[in-house]
């Protein structure tokens, strides 16, 4: 959600802090702004929309100083607006902030009763005001500060910064990640190591619970309970070249077409040397010994986690619950013995996901994570963390860590029908090699580019779209549905096929198009049924299969779009590429802004 930037430099501010927070675009916002102390003056400029328009503004209202810190807001309290904008100041403290703070209506009325008066309509003018209010009473700005966050429910990530202290920045993280770089006499802080890579590669993460207090030369760190904590320092590889879009209009179009690469690292992570085995690195994980799996995600992750559900009980026997992490532990769901907890997460920070791990934490036997950041939240606080290997997505949309998810989610359902004696060796080695051979499908399916483009212009001019599918077709038509909705703002809905007639039916017109994901395989007739009732109602089909599909269903449709034929475990993969370019080049055709589309968040670490 919001990002936050931080320097202590040898050189001036401002520049800087503007280039890391364009490194934090994908992770949306609606305004955005920075803070520096000049000469000990504290001073700050914000402004709404694209940091562009914050660029603009420093450019004939220049803000000078070595010290600063920055902000991309995502509204939750109060509109965009420059007022709401981060970062906020009171007197001699200006603060940025990523989370909610849920007490904050609490402590604005305590504030309110001292004559404290407020101008915008955020819960983090409030810790602004706070610690204004302990540094009247005489506290030095650490000790202000750090009684402040005693004072604060919620999540949140923070960074103050303060009039008259040029070398000095307080920062803590509850709930909301946040790193501290290392530089030569500098210090940074972030919220990710994306935004500081071109300052620095040595980063320390903040646990959860750590305040910080950085200086040029020194961090002090303390944990949850006021304790002196040693985090250490790691070294971080920032693949330089995948945060830049190479080329490409947009992220989300490079992102589509790295997929055959990626797909092959992720492949190649978890194989073992002679490509006969699965081996999941430093894990002893037993799949005899589980009796039952329960999987959290949300949004895109969460049809990751739905279309592993059939590969879990189709090939290795094993009774899968899917569940979405926002509803997860609301149900208070009872865990079984047995049980291995599995959470889905790009960023590894999902709020939902890792409160529903914590949940998990001492009930079941094992917790699992599916993450693109080993370095992250969940990969921390589970037993074993198991990296997908995308690489930085920038796009909003997840396309490149979709795939990368489902490939790794495959590749652990089939080591858990391998552990359980429901696969041989001769058709594992089999699944293992029509993997291997996977990237090269994807390569292939890629160039069907042109022809879904002119099938997405089509669509375009649609107001409202079904997705239907079966089988492993069904969390492909989820997400294909998801997708289209996310970039190109059509309503678009998904469906199993086989729940047509059950009322979706009565939404067929002329001036509906329904997308069938539908490779030749066993159900492909149910599905062609499917079709004809659609067609029956004058409705428009356009139907993604492989050429023996089209050759035997695609009498009467609308419009095809070819894909080449793979083994039926394998079609989810597959068919996402389609899916994710129909949703691509329909925003295209309607002109909406891809990478960062309205009110979406990459990153979402608030409940």
């Amino acid at each position: 959600m919001c990002g936050i930037v931080g320097v202590l430099g040898n050189h001036e501010a401002a520049p800087i802090l503007v280039e890391a927070l364009k490194r934090l675009e994908y992770r949306g916002y609606d305004s955005a702004g920075i803070a520096t102390v000049n000469n000990g003056v504290l001073d700050r400029r914000r402004a709404v929309g694209k940091l562009v328009n914050l660029s603009d503004l420093l450019v004939h209202d220049p803000l000078q100083g070595k010290s600063g810190i920055g902000h991309t807001r995502w509204a939750t309290h109060g509109a965009p607006s420059v007022t709401n904008a981060h970062p906020h100041q009171a007197g001699p403290v200006a603060v940025v902030h990523n989370g909610i703070i849920e007490n904050f209506r609490d402590l604005r009325e305590e504030l309110t009763a001292n004559g404290v008066s407020f101008v915008t309509e955020t819960d983090t003018e409030t810790v602004a005001l706070i610690t204004q209010a302990y540094m009247n009473d005489g506290l030095s700005p650490v000790d202000a500060a750090r009684k402040t966050l005693s004072r604060l429910d919620g999540a949140f990530a923070l960074a103050f910064l303060f009039q008259g202290e040029e070398d000095l920045i307080v920062a803590a993280r509850k709930g909301s990640p946040l790193a501290i770089g290392h530089g030569d006499g500098e210090m940074f802080v972030g919220s990710d190591a994306i935004a500081l890579a071109p300052m620095t590669n040595r980063i320390t993460y903040l646990e959860e619970g750590d305040s910080a207090v950085l200086t040029r030369t020194s961090l002090e760190i303390r944990d949850a309970n006021g304790a002196l904590a040693n985090r250490d320092m790691r070294e971080i590889r920032i693949d330089q070249a995948r945060v830049d879009k190479a080329g490409h209009k947009h992220f989300m179009a490079k992102e589509i077409a790295e997929q055959p690469t990626v797909v092959g690292e992720a492949i190649d992570h978890y194989l073992s040397k002679d490509g006969s085995a699965v081996v999941l690195p430093g894990s002893d994980i037993d799949f005899t010994k589980v009796d039952r799996l329960t999987m959290v995600a949300c949004g895109t992750a969460s049809y990751a986690c739905l279309t592993a559900k059939y590969w879990f009980e189709q090939l290795a026997g094993i009774p899968v619950e899917v569940d979405v992490g926002s509803e997860f532990r609301y149900r208070e769901p009872p865990i079984p013995a047995r049980t291995l907890a599995l959470f889905v997460s790009q960023s590894g920070e999902t709020a939902d996901t890792l409160a529903a791990l914590r949940y998990c934490q001492g009930k079941a036997d094992t917790i699992l994570s599916v993450v693109n950041v080993p370095e992250s939240s969940i990969a921390r606080e589970s037993d074993l963390a198991l990296p997908i290997s995308a690489g930085t997505e920038i796009g909003v949309a997840s396309t490149k860590a979709f795939t990368c998810q489902l490939v790794v989610l495959l590749m652990l359902a089939l080591k858990a029908a391998s552990d359980r004696g429901c696969l041989s060796d001769g058709d594992l080695k089999n699944h293992l090699s029509e993997l291997r051979a996977l990237p090269g499908v994807l390569n292939v399916a890629l160039e069907a580019e042109p022809k879904i483009a002119t099938s997405a212009r089509k669509l375009s001019e649609a107001r409202d779209i079904l997705f239907l599918g079966r089988g492993l077709m069904y969390p492909m038509a989820l997400e294909g549905a998801l997708k289209l909705k996310e970039i190109s703002y059509i309503h678009a809905e998904a469906y199993a096929s086989g729940e047509l007639k059950h009322g979706p039916i009565a939404l067929i017109d002329k001036n509906v198009p329904v997308v069938v994901l539908a490779p030749r395989d066993s159900l492909f007739d149910k599905t062609v049924s499917n079709m004809q009732e659609v067609m029956a109602r004058n409705g428009k089909v356009l139907l993604v299969t492989d050429s023996a599909g089209a050759q035997e269903g695609g009498e009467g449709a609308w419009d095809i779009i070819q894909v080449p034929a793979v083994s039926p475990v394998l079609t989810p993969i597959l068919y996402a590429l389609p899916a994710q370019l129909l949703a691509y080049h329909t925003a295209i055709a309607k002109g909406t802004d891809v990478d960062q589309p309205r009110n979406l968040a990459k990153s979402v670490t608030v409940e």
